[in-house]
């Protein structure tokens, strides 16, 4: 995204927040976006966190080779890998794929197909009317997302690690309960806050202003969802270098 691209995304961020003609339709947006992003992502989240927390937990157990160590560490690693980075970017990444092409492509066929500039001709604010919905779902579903994401991992961990016999259930449990910061969830709630506006607008940023046809649309959609994997790790960087 260069400067002329990011000068046009802030002009449409503005154009969105303006005040919408009726917030009623506006209220029902919001909840059908919310259940697509939040309630139809939630087991695909379901399975990567549980995977994540499992395997990582093996990982570690492997790594700690050492008798000096105690493998209750195994727990508190996993715990805050987990909440400060795993769980917010990986969850952040798998929804930018799913989500992000789906709100380009849906705005970017809307472009082509003439019917924004119908909305604009009948005195519709359309970048308000097709993208403030999207923005407020996924700000407020993908923390929800994240939180059910660390708590997944987590358990996963938990299974991974003691089916199969590299820590016990009360070696993990005194892991993941011992020296527990809760300003790491504070941080990672932030992320979650940062990637759910960039994985809402910049896809919508990228099908908005789609010309061509269906191989155009498809091209802005593959190129949302690059742009913004890259943004949401950019943004990780940024927001841990913050507040760590």
């Amino acid at each position: 995204m260069n400067f002329t691209n990011f000068g046009k995304y802030l002009l449409l961020l503005k154009a969105v927040f303006r005040k919408p003609e009726k917030s009623s339709i506006y209220l029902k947006a919001i909840f059908q976006q919310m259940n697509f992003i939040g309630v139809g992502s939630l087991g695909l989240i379901a399975i990567i966190s549980t995977f994540i927390g499992a395997v990582m937990t093996l990982q570690i157990a492997f790594q700690l080779v050492s008798d000096f160590i105690p493998k209750t560490i195994i727990g508190s690693v996993t715990r805050d890998s987990s909440i400060l980075e795993l769980s917010p970017t990986i969850t952040a990444i798998v929804l930018a794929g799913k989500i992000g092409s789906a709100i380009s492509s849906e705005i970017g066929t809307m472009r082509v197909s003439e019917q924004i500039d119908a909305l604009e001709i009948m005195g519709i604010n359309s970048p308000g009317y097709l993208i403030l919905p999207k923005l407020l779902a996924g700000i407020t579903m993908v923390p929800v997302l994240v939180i059910f994401a660390m708590a997944l991992s987590i358990t996963g961990g938990y299974l991974g690690g003691t089916l199969s016999g590299a820590v016990t259930p009360a070696e993990y449990i005194q892991g993941i309960t011992t020296d527990f910061n809760p300003y790491t969830i504070t941080v990672a709630l932030v992320k979650a806050f940062v990637f759910g506006f960039i994985i809402t607008t910049v896809p919508a940023y990228e099908g908005f202003y789609v010309k061509g046809g269906a191989l155009e649309v498809a091209q802005a959609s593959t190129r949302a969802v690059v742009v913004a994997c890259i943004s949401i790790l950019a943004c990780d960087y940024i927001v841990t270098q913050l507040l760590l």
